[in-house]
């Protein structure tokens, strides 16, 4: 009986070991760099268990025995990045350098590559770089950090968001924005609403090989933004807060400031139209012109006497300049009573420092089956003008779980709020008012006293309308933004809802079934009021003014996925099969009513009683659909290809054309891993890529192949009349994309770039078709040409110091590019050709075969006539150049492209001790602006128009004394004296130091005492000061080499923050 107890026990043992010996197994490997050269001394370690460790030998190999199946390994070096994987019994390993880029991980069309593997073309801005910014919406992190991509912000105010372009321009009349993808799937819920804070990179995706799966709408790039995933282990909470201040850059066109020195110029031009406009004496002219300058508008005035002159004398002398005995303020008496006027400084009154308070929290954590991420984000942002602010709630919760070992599912839900306050932004509104109003007109009224007169709605406010004081302002009568900001309201609130769910199954090795769809909901509902108490409102809404609308886009993305991978021997290959539909749809309602019943408390459409209008407009619905695939295949990590197809169909075009066929070819040779190139050390890395491809665009907005209709009342009845005449052969723009090019790393990767080719080339341009009055309808879209862009980009950043303590980075891109419309259709350059460039005009542009778009179409300034009269160019019969003082009579020429020759960005990171400093400058050179605000400073006042600022520069004009002057006499009623000519065309280049970042982290033996695992405190300031051709010219709101002095100053902030972390 014991015998056979112990026979029992000893097979029992026996089996157990030899189950115990199946289950662990020797791990064996070599370990190279990025050349293929053995790496000794290498650690390699089991992670948490410190008996299995070993180091490489002289020919880079390891042996590790007794690993667990599942088991993590970790293998490091010095000044290489550390490798972390599942450890297997054979083994290859690849270290990078640390400072290498080929282990960085590229979004792209539906997965992700290392870049090592990637053959396209694609700029990245991680988390670490965003942080170092102050981003009110995630694309604000791409100004000046991608190659190849133009940022323009069109408004300062809160809220507002930047607009962008991809390698240039690629159509006329098609959007030429890029299409945004989050997480995987197209985005409808704006920019605004997602937290920047939540982000882990943008990645900008260029070139045919990494946007053609997206077929219809890749054409403008693809812009991929990833939000942070969840993470195992112990939880992780992060707490992130910055107190900080928004204020205006204070660099305005040098104006003429001093209210008697206003008066003194002002008068000058009165004076010399008296004396040689109409022939008086000089003392004639003297004492015309002095009665002329206080006089109403419309006499020619400035209808403001801001001085107090003693009896019979007049405020300005025979020599010109201000009665010595005038003092500023002026009491009169009109109706009765007693007024004092004075002038205000409009710009203090109306600008403020704006506070900007964020704060984010966000907590990750978990096991290896599941994880989970969960953010909430709080911005509240005062714009520097009063009444103007945006104020922004986000909720974010992602999950990822592993249900079974052939199954993960995971969701990604976000929530926004968001509200606005805005003001009027145009020729009626507070900026164009303060950069334009002469220095000389009050903001108040006031008492004979002085003092600021008060009525039921507060201080009372100088409309120059003469209607309280009698005094009228000859620009921007009836008219008072700094009451009338706080008076109106223009409002509104918005929710966005995003639902994302996925689910991997893997059933076999190798292969993944991606099933995913993602929701979108954004509604936002406005309100829009107009006060009834003073101005122009006044007179139009006696009983107040009342709009509120609703607008919803709501949208659905569903994709199915198939993708396999195998690896043999040296051969890796890679096949993805999919299918997506995408729909969108926008609906809007709005009502408008007057005889509002209380204008404080009741700004609804319920408290006012008559219904002015109600309607729907701009309703579309969108659908999209598209079965792709593509192939990746390398060998041995040193030669990669890839192909790719996508057959995608769109409802904006007829049946029988809505299908289109992209795809793409690319390649690329890692040629350091080859023999012959062992020998140069010191470049460590060199990749050649090349890439060709056919991407869509549909982006014309809907229902332009059918005719469309205006339903209106006639005499009561239900009538139709025909707004745009369908064509029902237009179909896709084809955009043809060529990209060459290579990425590099020397001396230990302490240098790194890339330098790529593009050629774009836009076939079948869509293009609205005005069409004549007769027609009865406004146009209809057509297939009319074709456009081409190429150019240069060229990506460098270096390691210049790295030390145990101390690292100093540096960075900088550029990008060089020709735009070039190659072809139009007949019917567009049948009546215009211009230096051998048939084409068309559209306001002062030219579009042209052969010429960039938005070509400047004007005419050329001829300096001035023996009396200093303006002149400008034109071209007689014979084809002579001629000079003319008649404006009318000048040609037209192409006066240049507004396209920079050269733009992008450059930037420096130095860390030493546990400080950090990083600097960000963003440029670009060349191009020709219109500075339409210097143009309106240099005008003489014409008829009833004055009152307006001018610009110093005006006071060199023309005389008899100063005939070398090139700026036209200053005489009141010369015409056409700033008529729109290449005078005010100048460069737009300007350079912009667009972030400083300064900051400190704490020890960690100083904090791991009070229970943190990192504290960092920070200095952050963005937007801080640019620089352009002429001191208050900023030509950085436009693509097109506009400007405009009404628009929203751009806002310089300055924070401190603290960012803690659990």
């Amino acid at each position: 009986m014991n015998m056979k107890r112990l026979i029992l026990c000893s097979l029992f043992m026996l089996s157990a070991i030899v189950s115990f010996a199946q289950q662990l197994f020797t791990s064996k490997g070599v370990v190279v760099d990025e050349t293929g050269e053995t790496v000794i001394g290498a650690t390699v370690q089991i992670v948490g268990d410190n008996k299995l460790i070993t180091v490489t030998d002289t020919e880079g190999r390891f042996t590790l025995g007794n690993v667990k199946p599942g088991s993590k390994m970790e293998i490091s070096y010095v000044g290489m990045k550390t490798f972390s994987g599942i450890a297997r019994p054979e083994m290859k390993v690849t270290l990078v350098n640390d400072n290498s880029t080929l282990d960085e991980i590229v979004v792209t069309a539906f997965g992700e590559q290392k870049r090592s593997a990637f053959t396209g073309s694609a700029a990245i801005v991680d988390s670490k770089k965003m942080e170092q910014k102050q981003l009110n919406n995630v694309m604000s992190s791409l100004k000046g950090e991608a190659a190849g991509v133009q940022i323009i912000d069109n408004s300062g105010e809160p809220g507002a968001t930047p607009a962008i372009r991809v390698r240039g321009f690629s159509s006329i009349s098609a959007g030429q924005s890029p299409l945004i993808i989050v997480d995987g799937a197209p985005y409808d819920g704006g920019w605004n609403n997602i937290n920047p804070a939540d982000v882990a990179s943008v990645t900008v995706l260029k070139d045919a090989s990494s946007t053609a799966l997206y077929g219809a709408r890749g054409a403008n790039g693809v812009i991929m933004v990833t939000t942070k995933r969840a993470q195992a282990g112990n939880a992780r909470i992060t707490v992130d807060m910055k107190w900080g201040a928004n204020t205006r850059i204070k660099r305005d066109y040098e104006t003429i400031s001093d209210p008697a020195e206003y008066y003194e110029y002002y008068y000058k031009a009165l004076y010399n139209y008296q004396l040689n406009g109409l022939g008086l004496t000089p003392a004639q002219a003297m004492v015309e012109a002095n009665k002329q300058l206080l006089s109403p508008p419309n006499e020619g005035g400035l209808g403001y006497q801001i001085f107090t002159i003693p009896d019979g004398e007049y405020l300005i002398g025979a020599d010109g300049r201000i009665n010595p005995h005038a003092t500023l303020g002026h009491v009169f008496n009109y109706n009765g009573k007693e007024y004092m006027v004075t002038p205000d400084n409009w710009e203090r009154l109306g600008f403020r420092h704006g506070a900007r308070k964020q704060y984010d929290i966000s907590l990750t954590g978990g096991s290896d089956k599941m994880q989970y991420y969960l953010s909430l984000g709080y911005l509240d942002n005062e714009g520097i003008a009063y009444n103007s602010d945006f104020n922004r709630i986000t909720v974010r919760a992602k999950a990822d779980y592993e249900a079974l070992k052939w199954l993960r599912v995971g969701t990604n839900v976000n929530f926004s709020r968001t509200k606005y306050h805005s003001i009027t932004s145009d020729d009626n509104g507070l900026f164009y008012q303060i950069n334009n109003m002469a220095p000389i007109y009050p903001a108040f009224i006031r008492d004979g006293a002085g003092n600021i007169m008060t009525d039921e709605n507060g201080p009372m406010y100088d409309y120059g309308d003469g209607s309280l004081i009698g005094y009228a302002r000859p620009i921007l009568p009836n008219n008072n933004p700094l009451q009338e900001n706080k008076l109106n309201t223009s409002s509104s609130k918005n929710n966005m809802y995003s639902f994302f769910g996925y689910a991997d199954i893997m059933p076999i090795d190798g292969l993944k079934i991606t099933l995913n769809g993602t929701l979108t909901s954004y509604d936002s509902r406005g309100t829009d009021a107009t006060q009834p108490f003073y101005g122009y409102s006044r007179t139009a809404y006696p009983t107040g003014f009342v709009s509120r609308s609703s607008d919803q886009t709501y949208s659905y993305n569903f994709q199915q996925l198939v993708n396999y991978h195998h690896d043999f021997g040296h051969h890796h290959m890679e096949i993805l099969l999919g299918h997506e539909f995408y729909r969108s749809r926008y609906e809007n309602l709005f009502g408008t009513k007057t005889g509002m019943a209380s204008y404080f408390t009741n700004q609804t459409l319920a408290g006012a009683i008559k219904l002015d209008k109600t309607g729907e407009s701009g309703n579309s619905a969108y659908e999209s659909e598209g079965f792709f695939g593509r192939g990746q295949y390398d060998y041995d990590q040193k030669y990669f290809g890839s192909i790719s197809y996508r057959r995608d169909a769109s409802s904006r075009f007829d049946p029988d054309h809505r299908w289109g066929n992209f795809y793409s070819l690319g390649g690329a040779w890692i040629i350091t891993k080859e023999k012959f190139m062992k020998s140069l050390r010191w470049l460590n890395m060199l990749k050649l890529k090349a890439s060709f491809g056919q991407q869509g665009n549909d982006n014309i907005g809907d229902f332009h192949y059918i005719d469309t209709y205006s339903i209106v009342n006639n005499n009561g009845k239900v009538a139709l009349v025909l707004n745009e005449k369908g064509n029902p052969d237009i179909t896709w723009e084809t955009n043809n994309n060529f990209n060459i090019g290579f990425d590099f790393e020397l001396f230990n990767s302490r240098l790194r770039g890339s330098v790529e080719y593009f050629y774009k080339k836009t076939t079948d341009m869509l293009c609205f078709v005005e069409a004549p009055n007769s027609a009865g309808y406004k146009g209809s879209y057509d297939n009319i040409g074709d456009m081409v862009n190429k150019g240069l980009e060229v990506d460098l950043s270096a390691t210049v110091l790295k030390k145990k303590n101390i690292s100093w980075d540096v960075n900088v891109n550029a990008t060089t590019y020709k735009n070039e419309i190659a072809k139009l259709a007949d019917a567009l350059k049948a009546d215009l050709v211009v230096d051998g460039h048939p084409g068309y005009v559209s306001g002062d542009r030219l579009y042209a075969e052969g010429l960039p778009l938005y070509t400047w179409y004007i005419r050329r300034y001829a300096g001035l006539s023996e009396e200093g009269k303006s002149m400008w160019y034109y071209t007689d019969n014979d084809g002579n150049l001629q000079k003319t003082d008649v404006y009318g009579n000048a040609t037209y020429y192409n006066c240049g492209s507004p396209h920079p020759d050269l733009y992008g960005g450059f930037g420096t990171t130095l860390s030493a001790y546990g400080f950090d400093l990083s600097v960000s400058f963003s440029y670009s050179l060349g191009g020709k602006a219109y500075d339409f605000g210097y143009a309106s400073l240099m005008g003489v006042p014409i008829g009833t128009s004055g009152g307006c600022a001018i610009h110093r520069d005006a006071l060199n004009a023309w005389s008899a004394d100063n005939p070398t002057s090139d700026i036209p006499r200053w005489q009141y009623n010369d015409p056409n004296t700033v008529s729109t000519s290449d005078r005010f065309l100048v460069s737009g280049s300007y350079l912009t130091l667009q972030s400083i970042n300064f900051g400190y982290t704490l020890p960690d033996n100083w904090i791991q005492r009070i229970g943190l695992s990192g504290i960092r405190v920070y200095l952050a300031a963005d937007n801080v000061y640019y620089w352009s051709k002429r001191k208050g010219f900023d030509p950085r709101g436009s693509f097109y080499g506009s400007s405009s002095t009404a628009d929203y100053s751009p806002t310089r902030t300055v924070s401190a923050g603290i960012k803690l972390t659990f």
